[in-house]
């Protein structure tokens, strides 16, 4: 079930990263540390990781190998846009001829992935989704592009009971002439969930990304944006849960002690240890590191009371 993880990476003269070694990486892996410290640019050295390709000698690897290198930094760079961070794979066969690195990544476009402008996350050439939600809200057509996708797989009545999980008081959530809606069980009008708060939107989001990427990975900028800390347990117990029926990567940055709190107190209740907290520290000489603590040493540096930001 887990065949597809990403357990290690090794970045190279990529934005604030030099050097990068990290492992022990599993099904949800919440990325914390102060301000600048690399972490967004760690989850899209990640995120790229996942596309393998074939080379011209048949051989695999990973795309890293090419685009983590400081010849190809500028590719990069350039095609992780600002909306959403998508990496279309279009251009990077475009600017890769023109780098005459063509040789490297020949049918790239084909064995990458298959890449239609304006969807919300990328498949791959079997057809899986992975997303990346950064940390500006998705708008209202790529929720209903979502949507769209959960009504295919007829899971409305069940994306309806996790949403009643974080508001008891919500019937049904429903895309209605191309606005997100939901209504009350003692109102049976639809109201625009912009109106309900950007919580919300921001849980709903999360949620259907969840079902959408099944055998896949979720990459989620800042998670806890949008959020009120009380309802933090009660978005942790929906990830750990989905993302194990579904078989989903997350993979999740945070800079709020409330949020990494939440992460541990619901793990430690639903005795989940397939999950790792991760810790990024730039050290004096202006190198980053990550430390990567499994369930039993998260836990253990929680109850030592030791910092963990």
């Amino acid at each position: 079930m887990d065949e597809h993880l990403l357990k290690n990476i090794q970045i190279k003269d990529f934005k604030c990263f030099k050097n990068f070694k990290a492992d022990g990486f599993k099904r949800v892996n919440l990325i914390g540390g102060k301000n600048n410290v690399g972490k967004t640019a760690f989850m899209e050295a990640c995120y790229i990781n996942t596309y393998p390709y074939e080379s011209t000698n048949s051989s695999s690897m990973a795309l890293s190998d090419i685009v983590f290198t400081r010849y190809n930094q500028v590719i990069l760079q350039d095609l992780l846009l600002e909306k959403g961070n998508l990496f279309i794979a279009k251009e990077i066969e475009k600017k890769v001829i023109e780098f005459n690195k063509a040789s490297l990544v020949s049918n790239i476009f084909d064995t990458l992935l298959k890449y239609k402008e304006g969807d919300l996350g990328l498949r791959d050439k079997e057809g899986l989704v992975k997303y990346f939600l950064g940390n500006n809200q998705i708008t209202n057509d790529k929720l209903e592009e979502s949507y769209g996708k959960i009504i295919e797989l007829e899971k409305e009545k069940e994306i309806d009971e996790l949403i009643r999980n974080i508001d008891s008081s919500i019937k049904s959530f429903r895309i209605i002439n191309s606005q997100p809606k939901c209504n009350f069980i003692d109102n049976s009008t639809f109201v625009d969930i912009h109106e309900l708060g950007d919580g919300l939107y921001k849980y709903i989001s999360i949620l259907l990304s969840l079902f959408i990427c099944h055998d896949s990975y979720l990459f989620i900028d800042e998670i806890d944006n949008g959020i009120h800390y009380s309802n933090l347990d009660k978005l942790w117990e929906i990830i750990l849960k989905v993302s194990r029926e579904k078989n989903v990567q997350v993979f999740a940055t945070t800079h709020s002690k409330e949020c990494i709190e939440s992460y541990a107190r619901v793990s430690k209740k639903f005795e989940d240890e397939d999950m790792t907290y991760i810790k990024m520290s730039r050290l004096e000489d202006g190198t980053i590191k990550a430390g990567v603590r499994d369930y039993e040493m998260f836990q253990d540096t929680l109850d030592d009371e030791h910092e963990i930001r």
